[in-house]
């Protein structure tokens, strides 16, 4: 569903709400509204000008259950980790817009994982194969790098890092190719913090008026190649 748009030229924004007593939200945005344009014109006269629609993987994995049982544990607990996630679908071909906005709350900041890789996870649930339709194993099971993000005291990190190399080597030369189609897309942070930042350790970050979001935009293939390219370290008033 999700893994064919990564390689064409797209925007993602992730979207971080932060609460004083340190809950919130987080949300990952994909623009994939150029692609309309490449879409086939007898395609799209067949489909519904707007569709709207929200799918919550909690409910898909409980439809899917018998089917994910029969996976292998690894690919079991890495599909368990869509669960507190749920995705929005928007597609407007009279407007010319396309999104996916995967999106869900927390408790504790900590205890989110790297957003792209449930991004690029989500395809493996396609509700419209529907529950009864046996799943298969991907090719995927692992990730190559993972987010870290903390909230201590004052001080916000988001930390981006390397867990498997040779894996990561291996993605990386997957793509020779498609830098052409890459080249223009981004991957944006935006922040909202509860209290204004004092200080953060990028010099080419914006702040909103009132100094309490923060914006900071990388090349996404940049952000590919090196997954500590949006590294941050922000520090609040008190």
């Amino acid at each position: 569903m999700l893994t064919g748009l990564l390689w064409t030229s797209c925007h993602f924004t992730e979207e971080i709400r932060l609460n004083e007593d340190g809950s919130g939200s987080i949300a990952l945005s994909f623009d994939g509204s150029q692609l309309l344009s490449l879409s086939d014109s007898a395609t799209v006269a067949q489909q519904p000008q707007r569709l709207d629609s929200v799918v919550r993987f909690s409910d898909v994995l409980d439809e899917k259950k018998d089917s994910i049982r029969q996976l292998p544990p690894e690919e079991q607990k890495r599909l368990e980790k869509l669960r507190p996630y749920e995705m929005r679908m928007i597609t407007d071909h009279e407007a010319g817009e396309m999104r996916f906005i995967l999106s869900r709350k927390f408790r504790d900041i900590s205890e989110v994982g790297d957003a792209f890789n449930a991004f690029q996870d989500a395809g493996a649930l396609d509700p419209a194969k529907g529950a009864n339709t046996p799943m298969e194993p991907t090719d995927q099971v692992t990730q190559s790098t993972e987010v870290i993000y903390s909230l201590k005291g004052n001080t916000f990190n988001r930390r981006g890092i390397i867990v498997d190399s040779a894996l990561h080597q291996q993605r990386i030369d997957s793509l020779r190719g498609s830098e052409s189609f890459l080249e223009e897309s981004t991957y944006k942070l935006e922040i909202h913090f509860p209290r204004r930042v004092r200080s953060a350790n990028v010099d080419n970050a914006t702040l909103s008026m009132d100094g309490k979001t923060l914006f900071y935009e990388v090349p996404f293939l940049e952000y590919l190649l090196k997954p500590d390219a949006l590294d941050l370290e922000v520090v609040l008033e008190e």
